[in-house]
């Protein structure tokens, strides 16, 4: 249990990146004072530097320099995202770190939704065929009745499968830790050869990066579909690649490694892909839940609650 405490009468002062995000903490209470700043633009001064709390935006940029130095009262570290790896592991000791756990689950589950149906019944070849001008039918695959594997157990993976749900699909959780209902990472090389879609929902950890490598996919069967909404790094891109270029699997990714994916970059032309460009979480709504999980963590900490969604105490 985590609490970040304040005196009775003490102003809770937070950085925030947008002036959207200080007039919306500033209305939540008297008590708080909210400061707009830039991590890039350097370190805080002046009342900012008095700041117990900050939002960041961008939990999957590395930190930048001398930025949590210039902080000599911050204790925690709030992001508006799930994505921690930029993060995790780099706080200094004493501060706390809390994600905005759900406030992509809607979009990013509906993404993972969207992306395999349109994968498995060719939806994009259709397309180019209409821009073409060309009446070509053809035969694709089906998620009705389909064998889902789920790598990452968490809230969006829990999300997806109540989504799936419709489809009467074979569903299977996989995740680090054994619990009622989900199988280990362990036990892939057993479940991968059962599976007709895999789809990745992990955090990119030392653990994850690379997980997808050439064995990983090589276990996969014949026209499996792998769908990628966790992290580019989690999936070995020319392993990937070569599995494309060979006709064996297909993909629908969101991201990728490198991202932004260069203009040259040979996965722009692999046959069996659909790629967007990292946008899975970003509908209208996703920052009014960003908003919300940062107001009423604040509510926690004037309350002196404990605090949600503690990703470490660093």
């Amino acid at each position: 249990m985590t609490i970040l405490e304040l005196g009775a009468d003490e102003t809770l002062h937070v950085l925030v990146p947008s002036r959207r995000l200080a007039e919306a903490v500033e209305a939540f209470s008297p008590r708080v004072r909210a400061h707009r700043v830039s991590a890039e633009d350097g370190p805080p001064q002046g009342e900012a530097a008095l700041a117990q709390m900050w939002v960041h935006s961008r939990g999957s940029v590395p930190l930048p320099e001398g930025f949590l130095e210039a902080l000599p009262r911050l204790r925690l570290v709030q992001l508006t995202s799930a994505g921690a790896e930029g993060v995790v592991g780099r706080l200094p000791e004493g501060l706390v770190l809390c994600n905005a756990r759900g406030a992509h689950t809607p979009s990013t589950a509906e993404w993972v939704m969207a992306a395999t149906l349109a994968a498995q019944r060719g939806l994009p070849s259709f397309v180019r065929e209409q821009d073409a001008g060309r009446w070509s039918f053809a035969t694709h695959s089906t998620l009705v009745g389909a064998r889902v594997l789920v790598i990452g157990a968490g809230d969006i993976g829990t999300a997806v499968g109540r989504m799936l749900s419709g489809f009467d699909v074979q569903l299977t959780y996989v995740a680090r830790s054994p619990r009622p209902g989900v199988r280990t990472v362990d036990e892939l090389p057993e479940l991968l050869p059962q599976a007709d879609v895999v789809v990745l929902l992990v955090p990119l950890t030392a653990e994850t990066t690379g997980l997808v490598d050439a064995e990983f996919l090589a276990a996969m069967p014949d026209g499996a579909l792998l769908v990628n909404a966790a992290r580019g790094p989690v999936v070995d891109t020319d392993a990937l690649l070569a599995e494309l270029t060979a006709g064996r699997l297909r993909a629908a990714v969101d991201v990728t490694d490198p991202e932004p994916l260069p203009a040259d970059h040979p996965l722009w032309r692999a046959p069996g892909l659909l790629l967007t460009p990292h946008v899975a979480g970003e509908v209208p709504q996703t920052g009014q839940r960003a908003l919300a999980a940062v107001t009423a963590q604040i509510g926690r900490i004037l309350a002196g609650e404990p605090l949600a969604d503690v990703v470490g105490d660093y």
